[in-house]
C-alpha cells in the first residue's frame, strides 16, 4: 500500500511541474492576446516590408558612417568603463571575502536598482542630467554594464575556491590584495568572456539610444522608419549587421586567447593591446561634452522629489491603466517571448555548430543568427506592429525573435563546450543521432540551458519594459511619457514598481536555478 502511494506521489510530482508550466503559458498567451492565425493571415505585410528594404540604398552609406561611429563609440567607452568599475567594486559584494556587511548590502542594493532599468531608460534619465548627445548615452551604457558585470563578478567570486585567498590573509595580506592574487586569477577568464558578450550587446543598445536623444544611429533609424524610407532602413540595418559580424569575429578571437585555445607571439600581443588601448582612447576623447546649460536645477529637484514621493494612487491602482496591470502585462510578454525563443533556439543551436552538422550548414545558420542578432529589438517592434497591430502580442513577437538570436548563440557556446565522448560512443554503437543527443547531450546541457534561459528572461523583463515606446504593450510607454512630460510622481511610482518587480523575479529565478 505504501509503495503504491509513493509511486503515485512520484508520478504526480513528475508531471506537476510541466503541467503547471503549460497552464501558465496558455494563461499568459491569452492575457497578451497571442493570435497566430491573424498573424499568419497578415504575413504579407511583413514580407512586403522586407522586400521594400531590398536592395538597400547604398548611396546613403556616407550619411550613416558618423552616427554609426557614435554608436560604436558609446559601446566601447561605456563597456570598458563599466567593466573597470565592476572589477574594482565587485569584491565588496562577495559574501565569502569578509568585507564589511554594510558595504556589501549597500552595493547589492545599488546594483539591484540599476539592473531594474534597461539602457534606454538610463539614457533618458541621463539626458536630463547631461543634456542630449553621446555623453548621456555613454553614461547610460556604463551604468548598465557596471550593474550586470558587478553582479556576475561577485557571484563568481562567491563561488570561487578561497583557499589561496585564506592563505594570503593568514600571511597578513590585506583583503583586497588577497582578492587580486587569490580570487581574480580564477574568475578572470569568465569575467573577460562576459565582458566581450556585453560589448556586442551594448552595440545593439547604443543603436537605439538616439530614440531618447542620447546619440548614435537610433535617431536616424527612427526617422527613416517613420518616413517609410525602407531602402535607407535596409542600408542602416546592413551596416549594423556588418558591425556585429566584425565584433563577433573579434570577440571569438579574443575569447580563444582567453581560454588559451589560441596563442600569439609577445610582439603580436603588444600590438593587440596597443590597438585596444588606442580604440578606447579615441572613442573616449572624442565624446561630446555634457551640456549643463540645458540642465535645470529645478527640474532635477522635481525629479528627485517625485522619486522620493511617488504617486501612490497609481502605484496601488487595480485598473487597466494602473501599475499592477501594466507590470503583469510586461512579465507575460517577457515570459511568452522567452519560452518561444527557447523552443526555437534549441534545435537551431545544434544546426549552428560544426559538432553536429557539416561546416557549410553551420556557417549558413551562423550567418542567419547573426542577421537576427544585429537588428535592435525596438526595430523588430516597429516591424511587427505592421503585422499584428499595437498591443502586447507585438511585444511577444519582438522578444521571441530577439531571444532566438541571443539564446541560439549561448546554446551553441554550451554545445561547443560539452564533453562529446558519450555522444560519439552511442553513435559508434549504432544509435541514431537524435536518440543519441537525447540520451547523451541533453542531460549534460539541462542545467546550463536552464541558467541561460533564466538569464534571458531577466533581460527580456527589462526590454519588455520599454517596448511600449513603439506600441508593443507593457510598462514602457507610461514610464517614458511620464518622464518626457515631467510627471515625476508617476515616473517614480513606475520605477519603484520596476525595482520591486525585478527583485521579486530575481528571487524566483534563483530558486528555480538552485533546483536545477
Amino acid at each position: 500500500m505504501n509503495d503504491n502511494k509513493i509511486s503515485k506521489n512520484s508520478i504526480v510530482a513528475k508531471f506537476a511541474v510541466p503541467i503547471s508550466f503549460l497552464i501558465l503559458f496558455f494563461l499568459a498567451a491569452n492575457f497578451t492576446d497571442c493570435d497566430l492565425v491573424t498573424f499568419w493571415k497578415r504575413r504579407s505585410h511583413l514580407t512586403d516590408l522586407v522586400v521594400d528594404m531590398i536592395p538597400p540604398d547604398f548611396s546613403y552609406i556616407q550619411k550613416i558612417l558618423l552616427p554609426l561611429f557614435y554608436t560604436i563609440q558609446m559601446s566601447v567607452t561605456g563597456t570598458v568603463l563599466g567593466i573597470f568599475f565592476a572589477l574594482v567594486l565587485s569584491p565588496f559584494g562577495a559574501a565569502n571575502l569578509g568585507f564589511p556587511a554594510v558595504i556589501r548590502r549597500i552595493l547589492r542594493i545599488v546594483i539591484q536598482i540599476l539592473r531594474s532599468f534597461p539602457a534606454l531608460i538610463l539614457a533618458l534619465t541621463a539626458t536630463f542630467l547631461f543634456g542630449l548627445g553621446t555623453f548621456a548615452g555613454t553614461f547610460a551604457i556604463t551604468l548598465y554594464t557596471f550593474a550586470i558585470m558587478t553582479k556576475l563578478t561577485y557571484e563568481d567570486a562567491s563561488a570561487a575556491d578561497v583557499k589561496a585567498y585564506q592563505a594570503l590573509r593568514a600571511m597578513g595580506v590585506s583583503k583586497y590584495v588577497a582578492y587580486i592574487h587569490g580570487i581574480l586569477p580564477e574568475i578572470i577568464p569568465g569575467f573577460l568572456t562576459n565582458a566581450l558578450y556585453l560589448l556586442e550587446t551594448n552595440v545593439r543598445h547604443s543603436s537605439i539610444l538616439g530614440y531618447v536623444g542620447a546619440g548614435g544611429i537610433g535617431l536616424l533609424l527612427n526617422e527613416k522608419i517613420s518616413w517609410l524610407e525602407y531602402d535607407k532602413v535596409g542600408t542602416i540595418l546592413l551596416m549594423l549587421f556588418l558591425t556585429v559580424c566584425v565584433i563577433e569575429y573579434f570577440s571569438r578571437y579574443l575569447a580563444a586567447l582567453i581560454r588559451k585555445e589560441r596563442t600569439i607571439k609577445k610582439e603580436q600581443a603588444r600590438l593587440l593591446l596597443l590597438f585596444l588601448a588606442a580604440l578606447f582612447l579615441i572613442c573616449t576623447f572624442t565624446l561630446s561634452l555634457p551640456d549643463f546649460s540645458r540642465t535645470s536645477p529645478q527640474t532635477l529637484r522635481n525629479m528627485f522629489a517625485g522619486f522620493l514621493q511617488p504617486d501612490w494612487s497609481f502605484f496601488f491602482s487595480a485598473e487597466k491603466d494602473g501599475l499592477g496591470y501594466l507590470l503583469l502585462e510586461t512579465v507575460c510578454i517577457a515570459f511568452i517571448g522567452t519560452v518561444i525563443g527557447a523552443i526555437v533556439s534549441a534545435p537551431l543551436a545544434f544546426l549552428n555548430t560544426k559538432r553536429f552538422v557539416p561546416a557549410p550548414v553551420s556557417f549558413l545558420f551562423n550567418l542567419v543568427i547573426m542577421v537576427i542578432r544585429s537588428v535592435p529589438f525596438l526595430v523588430y517592434g516597429l516591424i511587427f506592429i505592421r503585422v499584428s497591430g499595437p498591443g502586447a502580442f507585438t511585444g511577444v513577437l519582438t522578444l521571441a525573435v530577439c531571444s532566438i538570436g541571443l539564446l541560439t548563440k549561448r546554446f551553441t557556446e554550451a554545445l561547443d563546450a560539452l564533453d562529446p565522448r558519450p555522444y560519439h560512443a552511442l553513435l559508434a554503437m549504432g544509435v541514431r543521432p537524435l536518440p543519441a543527443i537525447c540520451h547523451s547531450v541533453l542531460p549534460q546541457l539541462k542545467p546550463v540551458f536552464t541558467s541561460i534561459i533564466l538569464y534571458r528572461f531577466d533581460v527580456n523583463i527589462r526590454e519588455a519594459s520599454v517596448l511600449g515606446l513603439v506600441g508593443a504593450g507593457g510598462i514602457g510607454a507610461p514610464l517614458i511619457f511620464s518622464m518626457n512630460q515631467y510627471a515625476w510622481e508617476k515616473a517614480g511610482a513606475i520605477m519603484l514598481g520596476l525595482i520591486l518587480f525585478v527583485w521579486f523575479i530575481d528571487m524566483v529565478s534563483e530558486k528555480i536555478g538552485a533546483g536545477n
